[in-house]
């Protein structure tokens, strides 16, 4: 990709993933996790991280929310995710949900949480190798395979968001900040869960809806043309 559409899209990204805040209503989460698989597939890891965390960050300097540090970490992090999924990079997902799966049931509060809140994350878990296998089919115009690929990487995606934000509550301790004790955290827990299983599915529909047309526009225009995606199927980006 050349450096100039890098940029450009970047801006475009960015700009859209901070739109997306500001006119976000109803759910747990900001709508820009609904951009954000792709953002991860179109850029790629590293300039998708970029462009989110940029995005985020604007978002909230503009109008400043109480748990802003969630939505700053937590999104470039899924962009991040799902840019190395794109790109058949399986490893480095799995660990980093070994890592933060890990912390979170050896804290006390984490073991004490209703298991059913966090199924999808251990659903996700499972989803991590097979949606880096059927990336390959993302820039393809199959539409059955794109389809399949899409949802998996976006559902792996959004669980991935959930699991940083997790992550920061739990095993890092902000959940001090916030809650008085353990009862009004897995009030609060509770709630969160239900919203994000409801995010879950609003972000397959998108997946269909949007990312499967805007994905077939992209493989047509040769924004991401197939020798550059074989190197970065190859490399880090």
């Amino acid at each position: 990709m050349r450096k100039s559409l890098q940029a450009s899209l970047t801006a475009v990204f960015a700009a859209l993933h901070a739109v997306l805040y500001f006119i976000s209503f109803g759910l747990w989460r900001n709508w820009g996790i609904y951009l954000e698989s792709i953002e991860g597939i179109i850029l790629g890891p590293k300039i998708g991280f970029f462009a989110a965390f940029l995005g985020s960050l604007i978002a909230r300097m503009l109008r400043p929310d109480a748990f802003w540090m969630f939505g700053i970490i937590a999104e470039p992090i899924s962009v991040l995710m799902a840019g190395l999924l794109a790109r058949a990079k399986w490893k480095p997902v799995l660990a980093a949900y070994a890592i933060m799966l890990s912390a979170y049931f050896i804290h006390p509060f984490g073991r004490a949480l209703p298991l059913w809140t966090i199924l999808d994350i251990l659903f996700a878990l499972l989803l991590v190798y097979p949606a880096a296998k059927f990336s390959r089919n993302l820039f393809k115009t199959d539409i059955k395979r794109l389809s399949i690929a899409l949802v998996l990487v976006s559902f792996v995606c959004i669980a991935t968001d959930s699991l940083v934000r997790v992550f920061l509550l739990v095993p890092c301790g902000l959940h001090d900040l916030f809650f008085k004790g353990f009862e009004e955290l897995c009030s609060v827990f509770v709630l969160a869960a239900v919203d994000s299983y409801i995010e879950n599915l609003i972000v397959v529909a998108v997946s269909f809806l949007v990312g499967v047309p805007l994905m077939i526009s992209v493989s047509k225009l040769k924004i991401l043309d197939k020798n550059q995606r074989t190197v970065e199927t190859k490399e880090d980006l």
